[in-house]
């Protein structure tokens, strides 16, 4: 999709958007009919006492990423989604920490695969919203070890120019670009961050299996929409506002146009507690899942945590797929099971 700025409803939007998605290094439009892929690899081993182990699961990226490309080198599977002058991001979701957010050990396996297919240390930043968040996960001690860089997109900044717009007007925070303005059309933007705007040229998606029970999981796509804009705010606790904005987000060019791959760390499947670490509410699936569809990833972590759940949700959530209905509108995946095709290495 080739736009800026969205001031549609998601119907209008869904007729004159193209979409946002990678054939090779093109970007191609999800067409009626196309079915979505996922590989899925798992090792038994990556979990001991429902700790990652670091070298099983660093050998079980570089598995997934030569069966999702088809290569049997390293190196060569990352160079088919990135050229070793993009400036990489890797979007995580660090906000849950380092149990039940996207959990280092799986993004070193990633940044050492970028680094073998000769990406510049110092061109790969770990990024989230808030920088805090990251090092509270542990991604200090990530980029210090492979010498890259992480950033929050809050103290990086928000582009002025580069904005989604919706007519919802949020209650402005310290941080949002507009914080303090007093004008009719502020808090009605949500401003795209500066690190993409500026610097980099591709993302790596990476999120958990972690349940939300607004945006059904907090994953590929509420991870990328909500830690890419400011003004975020205004769509939170509220599921018909979710379903709206995150996918037309992710449809902006400066967002979902970027991303390379959408990885799924589901070693842990929490299906319960959102933002907090609830072990007791986790089942241990020693998976990674990758693709370039994001809808297909969420729709079929939904499922699985909706299998994993003893106590069902109530039924105006449990069969709420609005949010995924929605982004197959705007054409950024396939939100039909009987449309994916899931490839399990174990």
């Amino acid at each position: 999709m080739k736009m800026k700025q969205l001031t549609q409803s998601i119907w209008l939007t869904a007729m004159l958007t193209l979409g946002a998605h990678a054939d090779g290094n093109s970007l191609q439009p999800y067409l009626p009919g196309q079915r979505a892929r996922v590989v899925v690899v798992s090792d038994k081993n990556a979990l001991n006492e429902l700790k990652p182990v670091p070298d099983v699961i660093h050998a079980l990226v570089d598995r997934g990423i030569c069966d999702f490309t088809g290569r049997t080198n390293v190196a060569d599977a990352w160079l088919t989604l990135v050229r070793t002058n993009d400036v990489v991001g890797i979007k995580v979701y660090s906000a849950p920490g380092r149990v039940a957010g996207t959990r280092p050990s799986v993004v070193a396996g990633v940044v050492e695969g970028l680094l073998k297919a000769g990406v510049p240390s110092t061109n790969i930043i770990i990024w989230d919203k808030r920088i805090a968040d990251l090092g509270a996960a542990g991604y200090y001690d990530l980029a210090d070890r492979y010498n890259v860089r992480i950033a929050g997109s809050t103290s990086t900044g928000w582009d002025a120019k580069t904005y989604y717009d919706n007519p919802l007007v949020g209650k402005l925070i310290w941080g949002d670009l507009e914080f303090g303005k007093t004008d009719d059309a502020s808090g009605r933007h949500s401003h795209v961050t500066r690190l993409l705007t500026d610097e980099i040229t591709r993302i790596i998606n990476v999120s958990p299996m972690l349940n939300d029970n607004l945006a059904r999981v907090a994953g590929c796509l509420y991870s990328l929409a909500s830690g890419s804009v400011d003004n975020f705010l205004r769509f939170e606790g509220d599921a018909y506002r979710l379903q709206v904005a995150v996918p037309e987000i992710c449809a902006l060019e400066s967002v979902g146009d970027r991303v390379a791959i959408n990885i799924v760390d589901a070693l842990l499947a929490q299906y319960e507690g959102g933002q907090r670490s609830l072990l007791h509410y986790t089942s241990p699936l020693c998976q990674l899942r990758f693709s370039r569809d994001p809808v297909a990833l969420d729709l079929l972590s939904a499922n699985e945590l909706s299998a994993l759940r003893e106590v069902p949700l109530p039924d105006n959530i449990r069969t709420n797929y609005t949010i995924f209905d929605n982004a197959a509108l705007v054409r950024l995946g396939i939100a039909d099971t009987n449309r994916i095709d899931v490839e399990r290495s174990p």
